[in-house]
């Protein structure tokens, strides 16, 4: 195979770049299956990993991008056949192994997940890391006895990815959704995703007792820190909170009497660790009943690889929202 293109990650002298430059197949980590890249996407964890802003990559050089989506080139797995439509997503694609960003990648085979019936290459894109852990929070708060009836869930950090994904999947299960954001201008985008009430984090009272007025059935949280202790505070009896993400803070400073007075649930969510069994069907579960009733919409920007230094630059200063689309060859 000749040259092609992929958006590379280096560290020198304790400074993490990265750029578009050709590699060969030779180069890349080692698996039993070669995917042709059709799509990507651009996740928090992208922009942390490719700008050195978190300590994400551990060895470099290395080939960025925790998503893809594209067709089996060559597999040396007998499940897989050149032409199958695949996704990978999590594991360590794009952090300990090369990841997405690239016309071809190569990994293991049990990373693999055959694309289910139902969802397009551009679809699952939309969709990918960001998709997969609304859905792990959904599953996760439904096998712990959540119901649409038990009253409201609020999603924190709401016009990201994850949360755009939680509020439209959430309503299309039956429940009542309240968005918290800190940005006025998305509004409107989240009431057309399902969104039935907006919370202004700006003007927030996060409150200082243990507990305070319980208000939610549920929580999907996005933030951490100062608002993941006010969801503990204002949780209902036997609610769920998934925590997801940690752009408020690492530290949580509550107490142990919402949980041993009210039974609130703390679930932690990281969609990379997903057993493969789960991974899998979730997959068929984003094809079919979590399947977003809005996908396009929240779809807010499609690039090429040579545009990902902009986009890691303007979802670090909090100028994004939904979810960012890699063309690479497109479908």
């Amino acid at each position: 195979m000749t040259e092609f293109s992929a958006f590379r990650v280096h560290e020198q002298d304790g400074e993490v770049r990265g750029a578009l430059e050709p590699v060969v197949l030779e180069s890349l980590s080692a698996g039993e299956v070669v995917i042709r890249a059709a799509w990507s996407s651009v996740n928090y964890k992208d922009a942390l990993a490719a700008t050195g802003k978190g300590r994400i990559i551990r060895q470099f050089p290395r080939i960025a991008g925790i998503d893809v989506a594209g067709t089996v080139h060559s597999s040396d797995d007998s499940r897989f056949r050149p032409g199958d439509a695949v996704l990978v997503t999590g594991y360590d694609f794009g952090v300990d192994h090369d990841g997405g960003y690239a016309e071809y990648c190569r990994v293991p085979a049990e990373w693999v997940v055959p694309l289910p019936d139902g969802l397009g290459l551009r679809e699952a894109m939309i969709l990918g890391t960001a998709g997969l852990t609304a859905a792990i929070c959904i599953q996760r708060m439904e096998t712990n006895g959540q119901a649409p009836h038990q009253g409201s869930i609020v999603v924190t950090g709401a016009s990201g990815g994850v949360g755009s994904f939680a509020i439209d999947m959430l309503a299309g299960l039956g429940y009542r959704v309240t968005a918290l954001t800190g940005k006025d201008s998305e509004h409107d985008y989240l009431k057309s995703l399902g969104a039935a009430d907006i919370l202004d984090r700006t003007s927030l009272d996060t409150g200082s007792k243990p507990m305070e007025k319980a208000l939610w059935a549920g929580a999907v949280d996005n933030v951490g820190g100062e608002i993941l202790t006010w969801l503990t505070r204002t949780t209902q009896p036997w609610g769920n909170i998934t925590a997801v993400g940690l752009a408020g803070g690492t530290e949580l400073k509550t107490t142990v009497m919402p949980f041993i007075l009210r039974g609130v649930a703390l679930l932690g969510v990281t969609s990379s660790g997903c057993p493969t069994a789960l991974r899998h069907r979730l997959w068929q579960r984003l094809a079919t009943d979590l399947k977003p009733r809005h996908l396009e919409r929240i779809v807010s920007r499609e690039v090429e690889l040579a545009d990902l230094p902009q986009v890691f630059d303007d979802m670090l200063a909090g100028k994004t929202s939904g979810r960012t689309l890699v063309k690479i060859a497109g479908e």
